[in-house]
């Protein structure tokens, strides 16, 4: 079945002159940090070349190929688009020059980090794993390449991401929290009334609060759009000329990466759109959902327990509800049956997604055109997921930090691969300096 979303760069010249490097070789230390957002969001800046917060000059625009050009021409910018492509591929191929593993001493002066008691699950926030460093040496990119306006949108010069052009996920959204709220007031009345315990009262209402939070950050957060200065990554860049392109926004279009019509960007590894969250559920804000999915599932369950357990074991008029809130733990009732049926089937969705590595919209596709027997995709780690961070942070509503972003959101930008260029010729150049005291000395 053919992808409506995608087009061939070789048949579509529409956004072909994206990936084109043009004068990367003229690009000096102070030009790396051109570009469109990438929306990293990693800790605190570390490196002071890499967190520089001065804003980059506007990159001049491209031109593009003309749409009334005749047929002769439509071949011509093919063919040009080709090479482009195969100038990218290359580019990306040879930009990061590996290190050399022989030298093995630091004196600090460098910016990357050696530490062999780093693993994965309990690695500092400021580290990164990142292709030519050893096998315990990380590094972050904490460049600050987020837009400064502050407007609400989806495009890459808003500043806080929200979709403000569908009006029925605008309601929805905000009947999620409606529902929540009232859940949690009804259980305060109980609870001043003497009909439940405080400490009762205190635990669901941090259920509610850890689930308006997940939903926040699912609804605010960048689901992971592709942006315009989006390339290949290096593995995909190394091994193929011919890239995938949106036939409607135009960029770089990676894996499992779907255009949303709502949101009008490209969303890296799109699950769906969800209405409820007013917002595209990717890689990005997967985590989010995951952990809002959860406390309201655990929320009505707790809720559900507390109403039956009073129901079937009171016996005196000390534990019995005030009959102004008999009318509101039913209404309360209505709801938890409805949220924990919801959230169960989604929950299984989920699961199914990740154990598949498959989202909905991509199953579906596949159970269109048959093809389900042929699926080959690798279950997604947790890691991808939660990040790397301490388990403590994978049930906080907290920005995950992964070990390889590019990875996981399956494109990085030149920008970038020009910045981890730096910093391998910077520690080549250390231990180079590092080895010629020793043998002074």
């Amino acid at each position: 079945m053919s992808d409506r979303e995608s087009t061939p760069l070789l048949s579509s010249a529409k956004g072909g002159g994206r990936l084109d490097p043009t004068n990367l070789h003229n690009i000096d230390v102070y030009d790396v940090g051109q570009g469109r957002p990438t929306r990293r969001r990693n800790g605190p800046q570390q490196y002071e070349h890499f967190g520089s917060h001065t804003p980059a000059p506007p990159t001049p625009p491209r031109s593009m190929p003309s749409q009334e050009a005749g047929d002769d021409s439509s071949k011509k910018s093919r063919r040009t688009i080709f090479q482009k492509l195969s100038t990218s591929a290359s580019m990306i191929k040879e930009i990061i020059i590996p290190v050399s593993n022989s030298n093995n001493s630091n004196n600090g002066t460098s910016n990357y980090s050696k530490n062999n008691s780093i693993s994965p699950m309990n690695m500092d926030s400021r580290y990164s794993q990142r292709k030519g460093f050893g096998e315990n040496e990380y590094y972050e990119d904490s460049y600050n390449d987020l837009p400064w306006k502050c407007s609400f949108g989806t495009s890459e010069n808003d500043g806080i991401w929200m979709n403000t052009s569908d009006i029925s996920g605008i309601i929805m959204s905000s009947m999620v929290w409606i529902m929540i709220m009232y859940s949690g007031f009804t259980v305060t009345l109980l609870s001043q009334n003497n009909a439940l315990n405080g400490m009762v009262a205190i635990i669901y209402c941090t259920l509610c609060a850890l689930a308006l939070a997940s939903h926040a950050k699912t609804t605010f957060s960048d689901p992971g759009a592709v942006p315009q200065s989006a390339v290949p990554t290096e593995d995909v860049g190394s091994n193929n000329t011919e890239f995938p392109m949106c036939s409607v926004c135009g960029t770089y279009k990676p894996n499992h990466c779907h255009h949303c019509r709502i949101c009008n960007r490209c969303i890296c590894g799109m699950d769906h759109h969800c209405p409820w969250m007013n917002n595209c559920i990717g890689s990005g804000n997967f985590k989010h959902f995951i952990l809002f999915l959860a406390y309201v599932w655990l929320a009505s369950a707790y809720a559900l327990s507390l109403f039956a357990v009073n129901y079937f074991l009171c016996n005196s008029e000390e534990c019995a509800f005030p009959d102004v809130l008999v009318q509101l733990v039913r209404i309360m009732t209505v709801l938890c049956i409805g949220a924990i049926t919801f959230t169960s089937s989604m929950i299984m969705n989920v699961l199914w997604g990740i154990m598949t590595g498959l989202g909905t919209i991509d199953r579906m596709k596949k159970e269109e055109a048959n093809t389900m027997n042929e699926c080959d995709e690798e279950p997604i780690p947790w890691t991808n997921i939660f990040g790397i961070q301490g388990f403590y942070t994978w049930i906080l509503p907290i920005d995950p930090i992964f070990l390889n972003y590019d990875s996981v959101m399956g494109y990085s930008t030149v920008q970038r691969l020009l910045r981890e260029k730096q910093l391998n010729e910077s520690v080549k150049m250390t231990r180079e300096e590092s080895s010629i005291r020793r043998t002074q000395l």
